[in-house]
């Protein structure tokens, strides 16, 4: 079966096609991405404006073209942070749908968090035991904990990192007060989830996914991209803690020059740190294992399931 898996983010409209059957590995075939920015399409009464939403509308009718030559038998199409909290979301949607015929499924933030686990429970397997997943976007932290593929616990928080850069980081590079600002601001709201997830019980495995945190563990060190996804990376809490300082040094061109930023999120890459660092720290972790699968290869799995049900 050939899918067109489509996701509106606050960062980007993405467009993957992939093969996929029950039992098998999901194979990507091709990758189209439109660097949109939505978030910052907001305005201050937090409505999408017309410009973003005629911007959002070119990107789904551009990926809609592309998954019909691709000869996608089906395109699953949803959008997540920057639509779902935009105060005109239904108007949104509508206008998406009137002008390009596709209709947006806004994915609610736990049940991001729960698709995102389910990939993340299928790539680690069963032997990882109870795992802790951590997806920072560019509009929300999500977190699930559980030993199944369903969480036990599924939370998102409004703290992307593209959220948080344009409401905390004003200047670029940031001004060591707002760096640390937002720091304590983090602990605080981070403070009551980190204490209802530890009150379940300590993880066997503490997994991440997003290109915020795979930029990060390869700024630590990790492995690039060109060796593979099987290759074992990590995101230890002292790699981190050395990074910190020196990126918030760097403005979003400097960090945009950088081997694994990429241009499109480095001027957000400062927040997603200090969401990440503030994240380990309440949640007392020393490391994260990146895991290469997350909410788009959750949506293609959770279909499989469906289909081999008869759903």
């Amino acid at each position: 079966m050939r899918l067109g898996v489509l996701d509106v983010g606050s960062n980007t409209v993405h467009l993957q096609v992939v093969d996929a059957h029950r039992g098998a590995h999901p194979t990507p075939m091709s990758s189209t991405k439109t660097n949109l920015r939505l978030i910052e399409y907001l305005d201050s009464s937090g409505h999408i404006s017309r410009d973003g939403v005629d911007r959002l509308c070119a990107a789904v009718s551009e990926s809609a073209a592309v998954a019909e030559t691709s000869r996608c038998e089906e395109m699953m199409a949803f959008a997540t942070s920057a639509v779902r909290d935009a105060g005109n979301s239904i108007e949104v949607l509508d206008a998406v749908r009137d002008r390009t015929g596709v209709s947006l499924q806004v994915l609610s933030g736990p049940d991001e968090a729960r698709l995102t686990f389910l990939a993340v429970r299928r790539w680690c397997g069963w032997s990882a035991g109870r795992i802790l997943g951590l997806d920072i976007g560019g509009g929300s932290l999500e977190l699930a904990l559980g030993i199944d593929e369903v969480p036990d616990l599924a939370l998102s928080l409004p703290l992307g990192a593209g959220r948080l850069t344009v409401d905390h980081l004003r200047q670029d590079p940031p001004t060591r007060a707002e760096v640390e600002s937002l720091r304590e601001w983090l602990d605080s709201e981070l403070r009551s989830t980190a204490k209802e997830l530890n009150d379940q019980g300590r993880p066997d495995k503490a997994v991440a996914t997003s290109k915020t945190f795979r930029s990060l563990a390869r700024l630590t060190g990790a492995a690039p991209s060109a060796a593979g996804p099987r290759v074992r990376r990590v995101l230890t809490a002292e790699g981190l803690h050395q990074l910190v300082p020196l990126i918030t040094r760097m403005s979003g061109a400097d960090l945009a020059e950088v081997d694994g930023v990429s241009r499109s999120r480095s001027y957000q890459l400062v927040a997603g740190a200090l969401v990440a660092e503030a994240a380990m720290r309440a949640l007392q972790l020393e490391e994260l294992e990146i895991c290469p699968w997350a909410l788009r290869e959750g949506m293609v799995l959770r279909r499989l399931d469906r289909a081999e049900n008869g759903l």
